[in-house]
């Protein structure tokens, strides 16, 4: 999973034709350790998202723009444009679901 800088998320977002799913979370938060975790097994499982993740610390003006509410954070994006956001990482079949709803 690509770590990214506010610029670079920007880009990606909007330039990327895949599904993206972006990872927004803070070093010191421990929930965001296990979403962590979660995201790398859904990750390596078949499904058609590019992955990647940004730490909320350096990036407070996309923060502001996407109006995110708490970490961790999972934004997914279909063809450049926003189409879900999950703040409960409840287990990793829901995770899964949750995309397989969006692919």
């Amino acid at each position: 999973m690509k770590e990214l800088n506010s610029h670079e998320a920007l880009q990606t977002i909007r330039k990327n034709e895949r599904l993206l799913a972006l990872y927004l979370y803070t070093p010191m938060c421990g929930t965001c350790q296990v979403a962590g975790r979660m995201i790398e097994i859904v990750e390596n499982l078949p499904q058609p998202f590019v992955f990647a993740k940004a730490n909320l610390n350096y990036m407070a003006d996309f923060a502001t723009e996407y109006a995110i509410e708490s970490v961790p954070c999972l934004l997914l994006f279909k063809d450049g444009v926003e189409v879900d956001r999950i703040y409960a990482f409840q287990s990793v079949p829901f995770l899964y679901e949750a995309l397989k709803k969006v692919a």
